[in-house]
């Protein structure tokens, strides 16, 4: 049933117990018999060999519970910075989150990042502190931490623990005003409140209710005219204050200890939203593009939306969707908007962990997958045929580092190109492009494990192992100078020789004008049908510069004089002219070297802002402006791209993992004398260098 389904994704920082807690989540609901752990690499939903190496999720994983005759949608998500684009793709499947917070280190960046989706999303949300068994944890300082960085909606304590570190035993939850304690086992003991935190525990309720009342207009009333409230009042304001992100509710507890992971599970099922709470999705008609929406009823027209794909080498590619309305059976067809074609699937499926499991239908709300759909990709809208829907679908965060990619074995080039094909299929995050100036294959992501992670996947899933290089840097030339010569090409083998004479002038064009012929012939000394050969064989000679071998731009070349021969003149003879016409001018023209200048966007905690832009002088960077985003500080950036190449470690280095940033060409910019010397000198000597 809709209304008694769950989808939460849990969400927060690389580190904060996120796979923890969904472990602890599915041993408490009896799905496992054992409380598995990341350290000994046996939890239910990280089981990739790379997620198992690295001690971290690298994909989003799929499981689910029943708790008290509801069932629970858990979708595990990564908290690392270089796999965090799957994370904002799964949350769109979500109908609330649980943030998870570590109660030693408090808020990190990938927490504030992951809560801003939830507000682009409209995610209803509750923050759970973790770790409060731990050293050096501290809930008071982390609850003032998650006030200051999760300011809209409001995070508001709902429970408060009872001791600390090693003396953490229990919460109390300040709706029921019960203190819970809990044995070896994370079994509870239900008592009254600790006479040392009884002042404590008063403040904190009222100041709970006042909050709580705020949902809702008629109970605030009430409350302020000093009527009291009962248990229900309040778990309905509660509720809906949650579903309409007026606050956000704070829980603690430890997932490894079991401690305080029973009143999540009742808080999920009794104030997180179900399906029927979200409400209907807008989309919009793929004909007319007007607005429709369809909201969760199982007799609507069937629609979803497809939030992810997993490449298997034996099972095909995997697809997974969100059922937004209609009911769709084991088997049968549906729509593909995007790609305009009917698609059949076999079996419906449903993850839990590394197990896919049959299923005979599926519901709203339902979160399932099927095999082998042949035009489906991730960001495609399914339907009825005789319903159309579009749904818009949130877009992967883009590349921050690339690298050139390479077979490791002569022969493998149409293999790795194949198999990273399919891995794009699966990751979003990644993007395969060709520069056609340096002639790389270029595979670009979300930070360096992030391309090293994939290339071992590459191995893994389909037996192909590749090299990855730091991308070549696609310099270009221009001139400075303007500049008249005379290109001549004169060349008698007997009977018919060659003969073609031009004379061009050369002269810079402004910054990112391009290249521009103009024909000034007059009086036919260079007959019509050979002044295209010129300037063709301009354009071929520009395409390797006379300073290094870079392609020449900014530049316009205008054809005014020159001679011809009645029968030795012809097409090639004219392009070999302009070719040498340009390299003369080229060479005259004061050419010099130009490097593509990148935009950055830096997005760091205050306290790295000194290292940051000594880096960036370094870095012979130049800062366009700062801004404050909550505790973050933003540095809009001008830098070299050779200097940025392997930013992405640099930064994780700097700031401890809380930095991070984005990048995009801005321009070409001409490279300092000293530094173009030495590029110069490389290549002319590329074994030396």
């Amino acid at each position: 049933m809709v209304e008694k389904l769950r989808n939460i994704a849990i969400v927060g920082h690389g580190d904060a117990g996120k796979t923890s807690l969904a472990e602890v989540l599915l041993f408490k609901a009896g799905v496992t018999n054992r409380l598995g752990r990341v350290e000994d690499g046996n939890t239910a939903t990280d089981f990739e060999p790379e997620e198992l190496k690295r001690q971290i999720s690298i994909s989003s994983g799929f499981h689910q519970y029943s708790w008290k005759k509801h069932t629970v949608n858990l979708i595990d998500t990564p908290g690392d910075q270089n796999f965090f684009s799957d994370t904002k793709l799964c949350m769109q499947a979500a109908d609330g989150i649980v943030m998870v917070v570590d109660a030693i280190d408090g808020v990190k960046v990938q927490a504030e990042q992951a809560w801003e989706f939830a507000k682009e999303f409209n995610l209803p949300c509750a923050i759970f502190i973790n770790k409060l068994d731990k050293d050096r944890a501290d809930f008071p300082r982390t609850f003032e931490d998650a006030k200051g960085c999760f300011e809209n909606p409001k995070p508001i304590i709902m429970q408060l623990p009872i001791g600390l570190e090693s003396d953490f035993k229990g919460v109390v939850d300040l709706i029921s005003m019960k203190a819970l304690t809990y044995d070896a086992e994370g079994n509870a003991a239900s008592g009254d409140v600790p006479a040392d935190m009884q002042e404590t525990v008063k403040n904190e309720r009222e100041a709970l209710i006042e909050n709580i009342t705020e949902a809702d207009d008629a109970l605030l009333e009430r409350y302020l005219d000093g009527e009291p409230l009962s248990d229900e009042d309040i778990g309905i304001a509660l509720r809906k204050g949650v579903s309409s992100r007026v606050f956000v509710p704070v829980l603690c507890g430890s997932a490894t200890k079991n401690v305080g992971i029973d009143l999540l599970m009742d808080f999920i099922m009794n104030v997180m939203p179900s399906p029927l709470d979200r409400g209907p999705r807008i989309g919009t008609d793929p004909d007319t593009e007007k607005e429709i929406e369809r909201g969760p009823d199982p007799d609507a027209p069937f629609s979803a939306f497809i939030f992810k794909t997993v490449a298997d080498p034996y099972a095909g590619r995997l697809t997974l969707f969100k059922v937004v309305s209609g009911t769709l059976g084991g088997d049968g067809t549906f729509y593909n908007v995007n790609k305009r074609a009917k698609e059949r699937f076999t079996q419906l499926l449903r993850l839990a962990g590394k197990e896919q499991k049959p299923l005979t239908g599926a519901e709203p709300g339902a979160i399932v997958a099927v095999a082998k759909l042949k035009e489906t990709t991730t960001g495609d809208t399914l339907c009825a045929d005789n319903a159309k829907i579009r749904f818009q679908c949130a877009e992967p965060l883009p590349s921050v580092i690339s690298y050139a990619v390479g077979a490791k074995s002569k022969g493998d080039e149409d293999k790795v190109f194949i198999s990273l094909t399919k891995l794009l299929e699966e990751d979003t995050a990644l993007k395969l492009t060709r520069n056609s100036e340096t002639k790389e294959i270029l595979l670009s992501g979300m930070g360096q494990v992030h391309i090293e992670a994939t290339a071992e996947k590459l191995k893994r899933k389909f037996n192909v192992e590749v090299e990855l290089r730091t991308p070549k840097v696609p310099y270009k030339e221009t001139i400075k100078k303007k500049v008249r010569v005379q290109g001549k090409h004169k060349k008698q083998t007997g009977g018919h020789g060659q003969y073609g004479d031009c004379w061009i002038q050369l002269e810079p064009k402004p910054k990112g004008e391009g290249f521009e012929f103009v024909d000034k012939i007059v009086g036919g000394v260079i007959p019509k049908q050979y002044i295209p050969a010129v300037e063709k064989g301009v354009v071929e000679a520009s395409q390797k510069g006379v300073l290094a071998g870079f392609p020449c731009i900014d530049f316009r070349v205008t054809l005014d004089y020159g001679s011809f021969h009645a029968v030795d003149s012809s097409e090639m003879a004219f392009k070999v002219a302009g070719s040498l016409a340009f390299k003369k001018a080229a060479e005259q023209a004061q050419p010099v070297l130009l490097e593509p200048i990148m935009e950055i966007t830096i997005i760091t905690p205050d306290d790295y802002m000194g290292d940051i832009m000594g880096d960036l002088n370094g870095k012979r960077g130049r800062v366009l402006g700062m801004d404050t985003k909550g505790k973050n500080q933003v540095i809009k950036a001008n830098v070299p791209m050779t200097e940025f190449l392997t930013y992405a470690p640099d930064l994780r280095s700097m700031t401890g993992g809380r930095g991070m940033f984005f990048m995009e060409f801005s321009h070409y910019d001409e490279v300092p004398a000293q530094i173009a010397e030495k590029i110069v000198e490389e290549m002319k000597n590329p074994k030396d260098a």
